[in-house]
């Protein structure tokens, strides 16, 4: 069985190519979500096994969103702005922070990374 990624962005091609990104290499995506409510809800119906957030949707910061992921024991994926990054750090020391625009190939190695260790 695939491992499921929740994917948390509201910019529409972005939002896209993570989701092609992942489901070509083998797992399986929930949403994209563009905002807060929906990313919660689907994380309500089904624990994902890591979470890809964007910092600010359309609805607000996902901040809230990161902690309980975290509290659940999911591995989360920040990624933000690169000038986001030190302050993500550490307001979430138990996530990983990823400055966008983000290589494929990077990306990927960090959720292998994020799965391995868990």
């Amino acid at each position: 069985m695939a491992l499921r990624i929740l994917v948390a962005e509201d910019e529409y091609i972005t939002a896209f190519d993570l989701c092609d990104t992942f489901e070509e290499a083998g797992y399986e995506v929930e949403g994209p979500h563009a905002g807060i409510s929906s990313a919660m809800l689907a994380c309500q119906k089904e624990k994902p096994d890591l979470a890809i957030l964007d910092i600010e949707l359309v609805d607000g910061l996902t901040y809230e969103l990161a902690q309980k992921l975290l509290d659940d024991d999911v591995p989360v994926i920040l990624h933000s702005e690169l000038a986001e990054r030190e302050e993500l750090a550490a307001r979430f020391p138990r996530a990983t922070a990823l400055a966008k625009p983000c290589p494929p190939a990077q990306l990927l190695d960090a959720v292998g990374r994020v799965l391995s260790t868990c």
